[in-house]
């Protein structure tokens, strides 16, 4: 029996936090392994300018190019529109029995705004990141009941501030993996206004 886990997002860049937290998920949810999924366009980030889609998933393979439970797809990517999980869903269930969707805890409570949402609750489990760190749970509807909350090991990075630190020529070592780091300087990626 299959088990996977599927981690989408912007992924721009990915980073130690995103690495950290997937590796949690593995064992916590004894997966075999865990397939990040960039998006091409994020429903929930329309009007946000991301970068070229190339470039995250390239900044992915590298990132996990050595880790023998991680993989990266360019399903959404091959797509050229918006990305919606449920497509995701649909697609990725022909090939694995179980799927664990993974989402980050602020999600949970915007997922009635989802596409689909009950054909995504039917189609895999909705593993929630949850951290120390985390508000408590204030608001309670069919899908919070539903889904699965993990405290993963975790620590506070962001990808809006790494672009921003390479925007203002701030070093990120430590944030980002060491061949991230060499492939966002080499093609000048977050230097433009």
């Amino acid at each position: 029996m299959s088990r996977v886990g599927i981690f989408g997002g912007t992924f721009d860049p990915i980073h130690n936090g995103h690495l950290i937290t997937a590796q949690s998920v593995k064992e916590i949810r004894e997966l075999e392994k865990i397939i990040f999924i960039p998006a091409y366009i994020s429903p929930h980030k329309q009007h946000a300018k991301a970068s070229n889609a190339k470039h995250r998933f390239n900044m992915l393979n590298l990132a996990m190019d050595e880790i023998p439970f991680f993989e990266c797809s360019d399903f959404e990517i091959k797509q050229h529109t918006i990305s919606y999980t449920i497509d995701t869903l649909r697609e990725f269930k022909k090939h694995y029995d179980e799927i664990d969707l993974i989402i980050g805890y602020d999600n949970i409570f915007q997922f009635h705004t989802w596409k689909d949402p009950d054909e995504i609750f039917k189609l895999a489990n909705v593993v929630v990141l949850k951290r120390k760190s985390s508000h408590p749970i204030d608001y309670v509807d069919k899908y919070v009941e539903s889904a699965h909350f993990v405290e993963t090991r975790g620590i506070e990075i962001s990808a809006t501030d790494i672009r921003n630190r390479v925007h203002a020529s701030l070093p990120i070592y430590y944030l980002v993996p060491e061949k991230v780091l060499e492939y966002i300087n080499e093609n000048k990626l977050y230097k433009g206004s």
